[in-house]
């Protein structure tokens, strides 16, 4: 039992987000402990269950009312649980794919429209004011741009270095190296208190993992519009800021940067 734990443990990302770090995906752990072993049930099913429960959450949030709202919520966790699950069982039963990753991340990108389109549609029945659909629709673009920035300058740093994809992959596995086994299982209360308290520096970066503490707050507290503010700004800043951080790289010709730089 201690083995397979400690083989799940070891699936975890060691760069997780904000909320994934410490809350969600230590849960989809513990559910992976009970249904890994599963042999029908597949990563992509768990990717695919992941989407149907964002699309249940975000049909809630249209409907509107507060007990819709916290049924948002506590499915808007449960589909990052499962979003978390899918990479887990991947790498502990060694069956990643590059399908697997497209659907992962095209379906994450696509809740994030999804339920942000929803929440400013809700403020507005709220409110009769137009503003929270232009500040949801300013979030969802400017956090699309930090994404198309980066694979924009790969793209381009590619052009110039054949070899760019070679060398920032070297960096990655120096980065990682680093940060595996810094904290978890077996590592000691100090370690993990210390690994805990580095973690909570990423709540600044305004990640998806922050959308999910966000989004579940604002829906059960009713307070749309504080969070369609903070989540707008964020990622304008974030967007203006990585798109003149990737300029200025290229312009030095930093390409092996360009990968490893946290887009967190």
């Amino acid at each position: 039992m201690n083995s397979k734990l400690h083989r799940l443990w070891a699936t975890k990302n060691k760069n997780d987000e904000w909320w994934s770090s410490f809350v969600t995906s230590p849960l989809a752990i513990a559910a992976n402990f009970i249904v890994v072993d599963w042999k029908w049930l597949t990563p992509n099913l768990i990717t695919l269950l992941s989407f149907v429960t964002a699309l249940v959450a975000t049909a809630l949030i249209v409907v509107g009312g507060q007990f819709e709202f916290f049924t948002a919520a506590v499915l808007i966790h449960a589909s990052h649980i499962l979003d978390c699950m899918d990479g887990q069982m991947a790498r502990y039963r060694d069956v990643s794919s590059q399908w697997g990753s497209f659907l992962d991340k095209m379906t994450d990108q696509v809740q994030v429209f999804l339920w942000f389109g929803a929440v400013g549609y809700a403020a507005y029945l709220q409110t009769d004011n137009i503003l929270p659909i232009f500040l949801a629709f300013a979030g969802t673009a400017f956090y699309s741009l930090r994404g198309y920035i980066k694979y924009a300058t790969i793209t381009i740093a590619m052009g110039e270095d054949t070899d760019y994809l070679e060398k920032a992959a070297r960096e990655v596995s120096i980065i990682e190296s680093k940060q595996a086994g810094s904290a978890g299982l077996g590592k000691g209360l100090v370690a993990n208190l210390r690994w805990f308290a580095g973690e909570q520096r990423k709540i600044l970066f305004f990640n998806e993992g922050v959308f999910i503490f966000m989004l579940s707050a604002g829906l059960v507290f009713n307070s749309l519009n504080t969070m369609l503010w903070v989540f707008a700004i964020s990622q304008t800043f974030y967007g203006i800021a990585r798109s003149l951080q990737r300029g200025r790289q290229l312009e030095r010709d930093q390409l092996p940067q360009i990968l490893t730089t946290s887009e967190k």
